[in-house]
């Protein structure tokens, strides 16, 4: 075997060796091998016998079972000084992974970096998130240059991805023109919410120039336009303030693709009781609407250019302005729409979102036609919400990929509306005494300088440094300061913040094959077949939830899809059920609704297992699946998680595990 430095890899053990292989047969040849970093591991081997020979090379992924943690904060200044920051090197870290990372720029743009590599690198994928990825790439495509993060993803990465994100949504979309979640066979729920969503990004996606197939979007075009009929099935689940809020965001996309429909968009304003100032019930009668916020959003976006709505657009704009939560510096909207939430995946942080975007466009319009009584309130109101939606970002990104987008297209409508000043300054930057460069902004540009200090570095350097930016000129400077590391402790406890989960290994042909240690590690027989458990609790009803295990690198799950996998033996302990609690009456696993598995959509992948469900109720779920040890070592196992994919902040995990393959 040969293997070229300098890659990380040392071959511990003999590159070569003698093997004697009879008629018909094989043989296992191993090759002892450590490596000091994560990353793509490549080997070339030979092999000869007499006159013949042949080689191969073949890539192994190296993932490190570190659990690596980040942050940053932000800030930006127009005075000509210094602005200095602390910095704290973390004790104890890996020094060949992170670092620090400055980012300058003229433009507040380079503070959308971590929530679009957020989405970007989201990991899992459903309808909903590849087309919030796609919204997001395509409403920032003329932008996404300044992005200088060492994550952001190249261009033609980008658009790789995005032709692959097309193929993956046109291969679940349906004769009606919906789309599935996970795929195009009718799932247990439907989600109209979902393909008003996709059609939000094949129409901004085409608006900006990607290739989009016509039928693709025309297909979804019926079925906007009569979506109160497609509100069946789970409905009942659902509240008028979720119908009319799925109607008023298909509003929103009708519009975008030149299909503007104001005589619904103020049917919808009737119905709910939000009267226009002198139209019948008095201008008191906007006090009694029964619209939720991002419905009033959407609905704001479609009439705010709209010369005949004129009055309708001052009546929103001035309930709105009576319903705002304010401080001094920030301001939201608080929302909420009682157990039918989940069928549009809404959050308080997203209806900041869709509200900055319409006020946004309906400052921009001529006060004759969005009312000349309101346009006071937007040099106020409209600061306050960008602040407050950037104040609530928790390591430079929102809590979901419903959030994030959202937020990044009114931000990016923010930013071009309101940033007037003509950069024209100089801003240098030292790490203690030590000068680390400088960057010129003249003019007008999305550019961002980035400067990484690699953790070796600070390690070196050890304790507390001052960061030193220091800013000369004319216009505005905006910052942002980054540290990720990976600690070395790879130890982690359980955590309950939601969910409670438990992890264990079970032999599945030899009580033997597998054992658990007094220390608690486990202990597994090379070659056998394991059945990893994991035991979920929910101790309330939880909505888009995500159960994430993570794989001993010494075991390979048995992929029961596969057609060339072996047969796997039926689960003794009831496999993937559940056991719900409505009211005091427990249904157990004999009621009709878990006979089946409890979640929608799994994915078997190399590393990992994953489990979906739209909706759970509180109880105590089961999750299985079979592996085969293959690999001896001793390996360390991340925690499995369980979180809810759009309330992120609701999880909980296992402890690290330590797993022998003997």
């Amino acid at each position: 075997m040969q293997i070229t430095p300098p890659d990380g890899r040392l071959l511990t053990g003999d590159p070569g060796k003698r093997v004697l292989v009879k008629a018909n047969d094989r043989a296992e040849v191993r090759f002892p091998v450590s490596t000091v970093k994560a990353g793509t591991a490549r080997f070339q081997f030979a092999a000869s016998s007499g006159n013949y020979s042949d080689a191969a090379e073949i890539s192994l992924p190296v993932w490190t079972p570190a659990t690596t943690e980040a942050f940053a904060t932000y800030g930006t200044t127009d005075q000509d000084g210094a602005i200095i920051q602390p910095v704290q090197t973390p004790g104890d870290v890996y020094p060949q992974f992170g670092g620090l990372e400055v980012t300058t720029s003229s433009t507040q743009l380079q503070e959308l970096t971590d929530a679009y590599i957020y989405l970007a690198n989201y990991p899992y994928e459903c309808s909903e998130q590849i087309a919030s990825r796609m919204i997001s790439t395509a409403a920032l495509r003329d932008v996404l240059n300044a992005f200088k993060a060492k994550d952001m993803p190249t261009a033609a990465a980008l658009e790789a991805r995005f032709k692959r994100d097309i193929e993956i949504l046109q291969s679940r979309q349906r004769e009606d023109g919906s789309f599935g979640l996970w795929r195009r066979d009718r799932e247990r729920y439907e989600y109209p919410f979902l393909t008003v969503h996709v059609a939000h990004a094949l129409a901004l996606a085409k608006a900006k120039g990607y290739k989009v197939p016509d039928d693709m979007l025309n297909k979804t075009k019926p079925f906007l336009s009569n979506i109160e009929n497609h509100m069946k099935d789970q409905w009942h689940m659902a509240s008028q303030q979720v119908r009319w809020t799925i109607s008023a965001y298909a509003l929103y996309v009708r519009d975008l693709i030149g299909d503007k429909d104001a005589g619904k968009a103020k049917k919808i304003l009737t119905e709910a009781r939000v009267d226009a100032p002198g139209a019948e019930g008095g201008s008191t009668a906007i006090y009694n609407t029964k619209l939720n916020f991002e419905a009033l959003g959407w609905i704001l976006s479609v009439l705010a250019d709209d010369k005949g709505s004129g009055t309708e657009v001052e009546a929103i704009v001035r309930f709105l302005m009576n319903r705002t939560t304010e401080t001094a510096a920030a301001a939201n909207f608080v929302t909420n729409y009682g157990d039918g939430g989940w069928l549009i995946m809404y959050s308080n942080r997203r209806a900041d979102g869709v509200l900055l975007e319409a006020l946004i466009k309906a400052r921009s319009v001529p006060p004759a036609v969005a009312g000349g009584a309101v346009s006071s309130v937007f040099e106020d109101l409209i600061p306050k919400l960008v602040r407050g939606l950037l104040a609530h970002r928790k390591k430079g990104h929102w809590g979901s990929t419903q959030e994030n987008v959202f937020i990044l297209l009114a931000l990016d409508k923010y930013f071009n509306a309101f940033e007037k000043v003509t950069p024209d300054f100089v801003t240098r930057i030292w790490l203690g005494n030590t000068y680390a460069g400088e960057e010129a902004f003249r003019g007008r540009s999305v550019d961002s300088n980035v400067l990484n200090i690699p953790m070796s570095y600070l390690v070196d350097q050890g304790g507390t440094s001052n960061l030193i930016i220091d800013r000369q000129g004319a216009g505005r400077l905006y910052y942002r300061i980054g540290m990720k590391y990976a600690p070395k402790d790879l130890n982690l406890k359980p955590a309950d913040y939601g969910f409670t989960v438990l992890r264990k290994y079970e032999a599945v042909d030899d009580k033997d094959d597998v054992r658990q240690n007094a220390d608690g590690s486990w202990t597994i027989k090379s070659g056998a077949r394991v059945r990893v458990r994991l035991t979920m609790v929910a101790q309330a009803r939880r909505y888009h939830v995500a159960l994430v295990d993570q794989l001993p690198a010494g075991l390979e799950i048995l992929n029961p899809g596969l057609a060339v996998t072996e047969a796997i033996p039926a689960d003794p302990g009831g496999g993937n059920t559940g056991v719900v609690e409505v009211g005091s009456r427990s249904l157990g696993r004999n009621y009709y609704w878990w006979r089946m598995n409890w979640f929608e959509h799994q994915n078997f992948r190399d590393e990992r297992a994953e489990a979906f469900s739209s909706l759970l109720w509180e109880g105590v779920y089961n999750y299985t699946y079979v592996t085969r040890a293959t690999t001896p070592g001793r390996f360390v196992v991340p925690p499995a998680k369980a979180e809810e994919m759009y309330h992120p902040e609701t999880f909980g995990r296992t402890g690290t595990d330590f797993v022998n393959v003997e």
